[in-house]
């Protein structure tokens, strides 16, 4: 691989958890319906990957199969239930507990795909489990426990894209979300009529359809081709570690203490695990 080449990949990579870092943010910038969020920013998004998709391959996006239809019905709950989670719970919860998705994908995957433990997955589990436990012990008698939930749910859908991804044989990555968030769009439209077009909403949801959903998309597939196994790990957290800071700077929502540790415990867990996958191979 040219040097060049991988620069320009690891920059890609970069850009895309900067501009996922955005969501927690802008989603708070929107007053409306979380579902109805979810919908028209994927609408946004399916409008900017369906120009790229045909410039790159002059062709529009294939029908999916069985499996890719099954990522993309996915995708679309799992877009749904993050949205949903960061108007009910602090947006470093939401994306915190959502980064819990490495872990959940060894339980499934050993469930139901007969992938194998080893120690190391089973401690991984543990540690992380034992994190999230600390953000419900922060936020008892807060009204924020049906949004950590729905954030561990949320956790739960990303292992499982992580799973269905890496199992769509007849289908580009960027082809699956494209048809996720088209879906997304159609089954939110009850929600619509409630919508109102504030210059905050307009603002808020433009740029959470074209640069937070839909680029990011473009910049991840592009550059994680051509970054190593390492980077394609290590630059993503940029995503849950910015994330509540642009919150914190935007609207003054601050995490609690119990959080803001089994958050850190999530994420060493994660990346520890992360880094001993790729010593291993």
């Amino acid at each position: 691989m040219k040097e060049t080449s991988r620069k320009v990949a690891i920059l890609c990579v970069v850009a895309a958890s900067l501009l996922w870092s955005t969501g927690g943010l802008l989603i708070k910038m929107v007053d409306w319906n979380p579902i109805a969020i979810a919908g028209i920013r994927s609408g946004i998004s399916s409008v900017v990957m369906l120009i790229f998709w045909y410039m790159l391959t002059k062709r529009l996006p294939k029908r999916l199969d069985k499996t890719a239809l099954f990522a993309a019905v996915n995708y679309m709950v799992l877009v749904m239930l993050f949205v949903s989670a960061n108007k009910l719970t602090t947006s470093a919860n939401a994306i915190l507990l959502q980064f819990t998705a490495p872990a959940w994908a060894i339980v499934i995957g050993g469930a139901f795909f007969n992938e194998k433990f080893v120690k190391k997955d089973y401690i991984t589990v543990f540690v992380v489990f034992l994190g999230m436990v600390l953000f419900f012990l922060g936020d008892l008698g807060g009204g924020k426990t049906i949004g950590n939930i729905i954030a561990i749910i949320s956790g739960i859908s990303m292992a499982m894209m992580i799973i269905l991804l890496k199992r769509v044989k007849n289908h580009k990555p960027l082809e699956v979300v494209f048809w996720g968030n088209l879906l997304t769009f159609i089954i939110a439209i009850p929600f619509y009529g409630t919508i109102t077009f504030t210059q905050s909403n307009i603002l808020g949801i433009l740029l959470l359809g074209v640069f937070q959903l839909g680029i990011s998309y473009i910049f991840f597939t592009k550059g994680i081709q051509n970054v190593s196994v390492l980077e394609g790990i290590l630059i993503p957290v940029l995503e849950p570690l910015l994330n509540p800071v642009w919150v914190l700077i935007g609207t003054g929502e601050m995490p609690s203490q119990y959080a803001l540790i089994g958050g850190a415990i999530v994420l060493v867990a994660v990346i520890f695990h992360s880094l001993s996958e790729v010593k291993r191979t």
